[in-house]
């Protein structure tokens, strides 16, 4: 005999009519089962809390540290008040099979809701994980994580209206093909992220930690988050700047992972030498340059070189115009080049240039084109202007000037040479 069955006799003993013995007996067995459904839930949440917790806590990886931190087990006891009352429905609510009908709908309703969240957890857990893979750095799956969950919940809801109506699922997505441009529509950043997304992992044009800059957005800094659809950008001035994924597929940007992962960083910057102080070296130049240890051997092959082109013009070589002669612009050029070999943070397995540019308005530019082996943007940043401290101070010992505009104290120095000439 089953319980509502012995209350049913129960009742009948005590002269209470067949109809209303059936309500109350309905009645105290679904209360029953709400009770009993509410002591396993307590006891299943306390399991969780309690033991479960207890062993997670003491394995300390970090997979069991994200399951605890998302409340995973804890969602996953939601389901058991369902599954419970799922059980017992069919015994309490035979004799009203509209009533069972009704809450079997609510009880589904209820399990899938539930399911998505568990799943939607799940999710995150898997993505967490995920993070913590060297390989997360390379494939950043931030989008295709959010692509699932949308979907997830989308089939969710596909399955409420389902229950709801009491149509097959299957009818349902079949009339999706009709609203195939609506969901276009409403999802149409969704879709050019995830695409833009995709493409972005294929070719491995950008992931998290990635120094851009994008000048249309504002953006110059490290990239700190890339989602189905923005990226977010660290600015150097620590503004978050917000960029449309698909953007950086339909624009261009420049990203330095080149040159982190390179071996150097470059460094191109000139010195406008003042060609009025440009000449040929007289003895006695000559003779202070080659006292100067980075480029001592350096004038010792010129000086050769030099002997052996002048001496058989003989007489001839004593015009200027048909000798060969150093000049003061060219030995700076070989000791900068001396210099900077010499330097220990300049990786000369790269690109070496100190050339001249065509001359200008700002005098002759003596470009500097190196890389510097530290990448760090504060250290190098400290090289280059150690180098450039290093060249615009000894570029007098040459007898070179360096370009300048002139300035308010040369106006009034002029005006008081004026001055003085016309006093006297």
């Amino acid at each position: 005999m089953t319980p509502p069955d012995f209350i049913q006799s129960w009742l009948s003993g005590m002269n209470i009519s067949p109809s209303w013995g059936m309500i109350i007996t309905t009645t105290i067995a679904s209360l029953a089962v709400l009770i009993i459904s509410f002591i396993v839930f307590f006891i299943s949440r306390r399991i969780v809390r309690n033991i479960i917790s207890r062993i997670i806590k003491r394995t300390r990886t970090d997979l069991e540290n994200i399951r605890v931190e998302k409340n995973f087990f804890n969602r996953l006891t939601l389901l058991v008040p369902a599954l419970v009352i799922q059980f017992f429905v069919p015994m309490v609510l035979a004799e009203y099979p509209q009533i069972q009908i009704f809450v079997g709908r609510l009880v589904n309703l209820y399990f899938i809701i539930t399911v998505v969240l568990v799943l939607d957890v799940l999710i995150t857990i898997l993505h967490n994980i995920y993070q913590t893979l060297k390989v997360a750095q390379d494939i950043p799956l931030t989008g295709f994580f959010q692509v699932v969950k949308i979907v997830l919940y989308f089939v969710g809801i596909i399955f409420v209206i389902s229950v709801i109506f009491n149509r097959a699922p299957v009818f349902l997505f079949s009339g999706l093909g009709a609203m195939t441009a609506v969901l276009m529509l409403v999802f149409k950043d969704s879709i050019l992220g995830f695409v833009a997304g995709i493409q972005l992992i294929t070719n491995r044009m950008l992931k998290q930690g990635d120094w851009i800059e994008m000048p249309k957005y504002g953006a110059d800094g490290d990239v700190i988050d890339i989602t189905l659809t923005t990226v977010k950008v660290r600015n150097w001035d620590k503004t978050i700047t917000t960029i449309p994924t698909y953007a950086l597929i339909s624009d261009s940007f420049k990203n330095w992972r080149g040159m982190q992962e390179s071996g150097g960083r470059r460094i191109k910057r000139a010195v406008y030498i003042d060609i009025n102080s440009i000449r040929f070296c007289a003895p006695d130049m000559l003779e202070r340059f080659t006292k100067i240890r980075y480029i001592a051997d350096y004038m010792k092959q010129k000086h050769d070189e030099l002997e052996k082109y002048n001496i058989p013009l003989g007489i001839e070589a004593q015009d200027s115009a048909n000798a060969r002669r150093l000049t003061n612009i060219g030995t700076f050029r070989a000791y900068v080049s001396a210099y900077l070999k010499n330097h220990p943070m300049i990786n000369l397995d790269m690109t070496f240039l100190v050339r001249q540019l065509p001359p200008g308005d700002h005098g002759l530019p003596l470009e500097i084109y190196v890389f510097c082996k530290d990448k760090a943007w504060a250290n190098y940043e400290a090289i280059q202007s150690d180098i450039f401290d290093h060249l615009l101070a000894i570029l007098p010992e040459f007898d070179l000037r360096v370009f300048q505009f002139p300035t308010g104290s040369d106006l009034r120095k002029i005006q008081d040479s004026a001055i003085n000439n016309k006093i006297n």
